[in-house]
């Protein structure tokens, strides 16, 4: 080895910045530090060429890539394929980048130095099974619900300057006899104001109802997905298809990656959090990270619980009488719906094979 040449152990971990287009990445030898960038294209051959590069350098330990859950699901899907360990880097340090600026190749190396300093551990979702489908699924299902109640809200902010018999022959219908009556208008013409508002509330009615007919066939999909994936978890109290979705969208196809019940609560949004300093330690506050989604899940099925499974019903009541307020008590509830849920997705262990 060239003396003026820094060491090298041979052993390297590699930090990606993902884009849309091409990702960035830095590799990081153990002992001699940054050792070179290469930019990419965002495809299956630009991936290749990433790995080869790598293991150039001597024996990969990890990748950390920025963004596994978007830009860089495809590539860490990929290395993971073919063997390597994969580790969500997180995103950048701000005051890091305050202090020494911004730019794509510092981020591959910000990376690489979370990886390598033991920073960057989280486990990415593998996304190659039933959970991927179902966050798939849902994406769509939800942008239709939502698109869905726009129009409904449009067409009852529009029947208010509706001509009066209209009004009344729409008042009190449902929402689907509503869209069934507006959707079965026969405009006359496109000669005034009226012409044109039977028009439209004819239009929002069909694309309500199109969108109600889309988003009940995906729920059925789901349905079906979650069915599959995790059962166990319908069977549970107050847990229905939508909130088991929900928690599968979350725990990924590789729920093991969530390795206690506490991770699985801090993911949830529902760990404590500590506020105490001086002379007021002890303190905790609500934990308003997580993912707000599941929080709001697991929250539905504490509600539920709490009106209709006499368990809860008389948990509920014991704590009253200690004193404690509705809020602590929900709090307390969704803690522990949430390690009831850890338990149902760790795999059922198999069984030893006795010697024969």
């Amino acid at each position: 080895m060239d003396s003026n040449e820094a060491p090298r152990s041979g052993h390297v971990v590699i930090g990606v910045d993902t884009h849309k287009h091409v990702h960035v990445a830095a590799v990081m030898d153990t002992i001699g530090g940054i050792l070179g960038t290469l930019t990419v294209p965002t495809d299956t051959g630009g991936f290749q060429q990433l790995l080869d590069w790598a293991s150039s350098f001597g024996r990969v330990l990890a990748f950390g890539i920025e963004g596994t859950g978007s830009y860089g699901a495809t590539l860490a899907s990929f290395l993971r394929r073919n063997g390597h360990k994969v580790v969500e880097a997180g995103r950048p340090d701000r005051r890091l980048r305050r202090l020494n600026g911004k730019s794509d190749t510092l981020d591959a190396q910000n990376a690489a130095r979370a990886v390598l300093a033991g920073f960057a551990t989280a486990t990415p979702k593998s996304a190659d099974g039933e959970a991927e489908m179902i966050r798939e699924l849902k994406i769509a299902h939800d942008q239709a619900v939502e698109q869905r109640s726009a129009a409904m809200i449009t067409m009852k902010a529009m029947l208010v300057h509706a001509p009066d018999a209209l009004r009344r022959e729409a008042a009190g219908k449902t929402q689907v006899a509503l869209a069934r009556h507006l959707a079965a208008l026969r405009p006359r013409g496109l000669d005034v104001p009226e012409d044109a508002l039977r028009h439209a509330l004819r239009a929002l009615a069909k694309r309500w109802q199109y969108l109600n007919t889309e988003a009940g066939e995906l729920t059925a999909m789901i349905a079906v997905l979650v069915q599959r994936a995790a059962p166990q978890l319908l069977e549970s109290f107050g847990i229905g298809v939508d909130t088991a979705a929900e928690i599968l969208v979350v725990a990924g196809d590789n729920p093991e990656r969530i390795k206690s019940e506490a991770a699985l609560a801090k993911l949830a949004g529902i760990a404590p959090v500590p506020t105490g300093s001086g002379m007021t330690s002890g303190r905790h506050r609500i934990n308003h990270g997580g993912h707000r989604q599941l929080n709001a899940a697991i929250y539905r099925t504490v509600i539920v619980r709490m009106r209709f499974h006499q368990p809860t019903i008389d948990y509920v009541a014991r704590r009253t009488a200690e004193g404690k307020t509705k809020r602590e008590i929900i709090r307390c509830l969704k803690r522990y719906v949430i390690r009831e849920v850890y338990h149902l997705l760790r795999p059922a262990p198999t069984a030893a094979i006795p010697a024969s």
